[in-house]
Protein backbone atom coordinates (compact mmCIF):
# COMPACT_ATOMS: atom_id res chain seq x y z
CA UNK A 1 0.00 0.00 0.00
CA UNK A 2 1.72 3.68 -1.15
CA UNK A 3 2.19 6.30 1.82
CA UNK A 4 -1.03 8.49 2.33
CA UNK A 5 0.72 11.84 0.62
CA UNK A 6 1.32 9.94 -2.46
CA UNK A 7 -2.16 8.85 -2.47
CA UNK A 8 -3.17 12.40 -1.83
CA UNK A 9 -1.06 14.10 -4.16
CA UNK A 10 -1.86 11.43 -7.08
CA UNK A 11 -5.41 12.20 -5.99
CA UNK A 12 -5.16 15.61 -6.33
CA UNK A 13 -3.29 15.19 -9.79
CA UNK A 14 -6.35 12.94 -10.96
CA UNK A 15 -8.75 15.63 -9.96
CA UNK A 16 -7.21 18.35 -11.96
CA UNK A 17 -6.24 15.83 -15.14
CA UNK A 18 -9.99 14.09 -15.20
CA UNK A 19 -11.70 17.65 -16.33
CA UNK A 20 -11.43 20.19 -19.00
CA UNK A 21 -10.40 23.61 -16.42
CA UNK A 22 -8.60 24.14 -13.59
CA UNK A 23 -9.76 23.37 -10.18
CA UNK A 24 -9.52 26.30 -7.25
CA UNK A 25 -8.34 25.70 -4.26
CA UNK A 26 -11.65 24.86 -2.45
CA UNK A 27 -12.72 22.25 -5.13
CA UNK A 28 -9.93 20.46 -4.18
CA UNK A 29 -10.29 20.73 -0.36
CA UNK A 30 -13.79 20.09 -0.44
CA UNK A 31 -13.33 16.29 -2.05
CA UNK A 32 -10.78 15.64 0.64
CA UNK A 33 -13.19 16.86 3.58
CA UNK A 34 -16.46 15.78 2.20
CA UNK A 35 -15.09 12.22 2.20
CA UNK A 36 -13.23 12.55 5.26
CA UNK A 37 -9.48 11.73 3.79
CA UNK A 38 -7.52 13.80 5.24
CA UNK A 39 -7.71 17.23 7.02
CA UNK A 40 -7.70 20.71 5.17
CA UNK A 41 -4.40 21.37 6.22
CA UNK A 42 -2.89 18.36 4.67
CA UNK A 43 -4.49 19.03 1.57
CA UNK A 44 -2.54 22.71 1.70
CA UNK A 45 0.66 20.68 2.32
CA UNK A 46 -0.24 18.52 -0.66
CA UNK A 47 -1.08 21.19 -3.02
CA UNK A 48 1.79 23.18 -2.30
CA UNK A 49 4.28 19.93 -2.60
CA UNK A 50 3.06 19.64 -6.27
CA UNK A 51 3.58 22.78 -6.97
CA UNK A 52 7.06 23.04 -5.75
CA UNK A 53 7.67 19.66 -8.06
CA UNK A 54 5.97 21.81 -10.69
CA UNK A 55 3.49 19.03 -11.71
CA UNK A 56 0.87 21.35 -11.27
CA UNK A 57 0.97 25.35 -11.88
CA UNK A 58 -1.64 28.06 -10.25
CA UNK A 59 -2.97 31.41 -11.74
CA UNK A 60 -4.58 33.25 -8.30
CA UNK A 61 -6.93 36.30 -7.92
CA UNK A 62 -7.59 38.22 -5.23
CA UNK A 63 -10.17 35.65 -4.36
CA UNK A 64 -9.35 32.81 -5.62
CA UNK A 65 -6.25 30.05 -6.87
CA UNK A 66 -6.58 27.74 -9.76
CA UNK A 67 -4.59 25.09 -10.29
CA UNK A 68 -3.71 22.92 -13.54
CA UNK A 69 -1.61 20.28 -14.43
CA UNK A 70 1.73 20.62 -16.12
CA UNK A 71 2.73 18.02 -18.83
CA UNK A 72 5.37 16.51 -16.34
CA UNK A 73 2.29 16.59 -13.56
CA UNK A 74 0.10 14.42 -16.13
CA UNK A 75 3.25 11.93 -16.90
CA UNK A 76 3.79 11.44 -13.23
CA UNK A 77 -0.01 10.80 -12.52
CA UNK A 78 -0.08 8.02 -15.17
CA UNK A 79 3.34 6.15 -14.09
CA UNK A 80 1.54 5.97 -10.38
CA UNK A 81 -2.23 6.30 -10.92
CA UNK A 82 -1.98 2.78 -9.76
CA UNK A 83 -1.97 4.23 -5.84
CA UNK A 84 -4.99 5.38 -6.07
CA UNK A 85 -7.17 2.87 -4.65
CA UNK A 86 -10.26 1.65 -6.17
CA UNK A 87 -12.59 3.14 -3.85
CA UNK A 88 -10.99 6.33 -4.19
CA UNK A 89 -10.98 6.17 -8.38
CA UNK A 90 -14.50 5.62 -7.53
CA UNK A 91 -15.44 8.31 -4.90
CA UNK A 92 -13.64 10.76 -7.83
CA UNK A 93 -16.28 9.29 -10.55
CA UNK A 94 -19.26 10.23 -8.47
CA UNK A 95 -18.08 13.24 -7.64
CA UNK A 96 -17.17 14.38 -11.07
CA UNK A 97 -20.58 12.93 -12.66
CA UNK A 98 -22.26 15.04 -9.37
CA UNK A 99 -20.50 17.95 -9.78
CA UNK A 100 -18.83 18.53 -12.54
CA UNK A 101 -21.55 21.65 -14.05
CA UNK A 102 -21.25 23.14 -11.02
CA UNK A 103 -17.50 23.28 -10.86
CA UNK A 104 -17.27 24.65 -14.38
CA UNK A 105 -19.50 27.34 -13.84
CA UNK A 106 -17.70 28.11 -10.67
CA UNK A 107 -14.42 28.69 -13.07
CA UNK A 108 -16.33 30.02 -15.63
CA UNK A 109 -17.29 33.48 -14.06
CA UNK A 110 -13.93 35.18 -12.80
CA UNK A 111 -13.72 39.14 -11.77
CA UNK A 112 -10.66 40.46 -10.03
CA UNK A 113 -9.20 43.75 -9.61
CA UNK A 114 -5.56 45.39 -8.92
CA UNK A 115 -4.52 49.08 -8.31
CA UNK A 116 -4.96 51.53 -11.86
CA UNK A 117 -2.62 53.66 -13.03
CA UNK A 118 -4.90 56.02 -12.23
CA UNK A 119 -6.24 56.66 -9.21
CA UNK A 120 -8.11 54.01 -7.94
CA UNK A 121 -8.99 50.36 -9.08
CA UNK A 122 -9.65 48.46 -12.67
CA UNK A 123 -11.87 45.62 -12.06
CA UNK A 124 -12.11 42.68 -15.03
CA UNK A 125 -14.72 40.63 -15.14
CA UNK A 126 -14.77 37.69 -16.92
CA UNK A 127 -17.23 35.42 -18.85
CA UNK A 128 -15.62 31.65 -20.08
CA UNK A 129 -17.18 29.09 -22.23
CA UNK A 130 -14.45 26.09 -22.63
CA UNK A 131 -11.77 28.34 -21.30
CA UNK A 132 -12.72 30.79 -23.84
CA UNK A 133 -14.05 34.79 -23.05
CA UNK A 134 -17.20 35.19 -24.08
CA UNK A 135 -16.87 38.26 -22.27
CA UNK A 136 -13.93 40.42 -21.29
CA UNK A 137 -14.87 43.75 -19.33
CA UNK A 138 -12.73 45.54 -17.08
CA UNK A 139 -14.73 49.17 -15.47
CA UNK A 140 -12.70 51.49 -13.80
CA UNK A 141 -13.21 52.43 -10.00
CA UNK A 142 -12.08 54.58 -7.58
CA UNK A 143 -12.41 52.76 -4.33
CA UNK A 144 -11.05 49.05 -3.12
CA UNK A 145 -14.74 48.75 -1.66
CA UNK A 146 -16.19 49.60 -4.91
CA UNK A 147 -13.90 46.98 -6.65
CA UNK A 148 -14.75 44.47 -4.26
CA UNK A 149 -18.62 45.17 -4.76
CA UNK A 150 -18.23 44.98 -8.53
CA UNK A 151 -15.75 41.33 -8.37
CA UNK A 152 -19.16 40.32 -5.80
CA UNK A 153 -21.52 40.89 -8.05
CA UNK A 154 -20.31 39.87 -11.14
CA UNK A 155 -20.95 36.58 -9.79
CA UNK A 156 -24.22 36.80 -9.61
CA UNK A 157 -25.35 39.09 -11.87
CA UNK A 158 -23.36 38.48 -14.86
CA UNK A 159 -25.85 36.51 -16.78
CA UNK A 160 -28.46 39.57 -16.86
CA UNK A 161 -25.19 41.91 -17.49
CA UNK A 162 -24.04 40.09 -20.26
CA UNK A 163 -27.86 39.53 -21.63
CA UNK A 164 -27.93 43.85 -21.30
CA UNK A 165 -24.67 44.03 -23.50
CA UNK A 166 -25.79 41.37 -25.94
CA UNK A 167 -29.08 43.63 -26.45
CA UNK A 168 -27.80 46.96 -26.33
CA UNK A 169 -25.23 46.09 -28.70
CA UNK A 170 -26.61 43.43 -31.35
CA UNK A 171 -30.21 45.81 -31.79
Amino acid sequence: MAEPNTIYKMTILAMIDKVDFPLSNTQISNFFLDHDYTDYFTVQQMISSLLDSQLIRSKSTHSNTQYYITPLGQDTLRFFEDKISPAIQEDLKIYFEENKMNLKNENSIIADYYRSTNPGYDVRCQLKERNIPVIDLTIHVKTKAQAQAVCKNWQSQHVAIYEYLMDSLIH
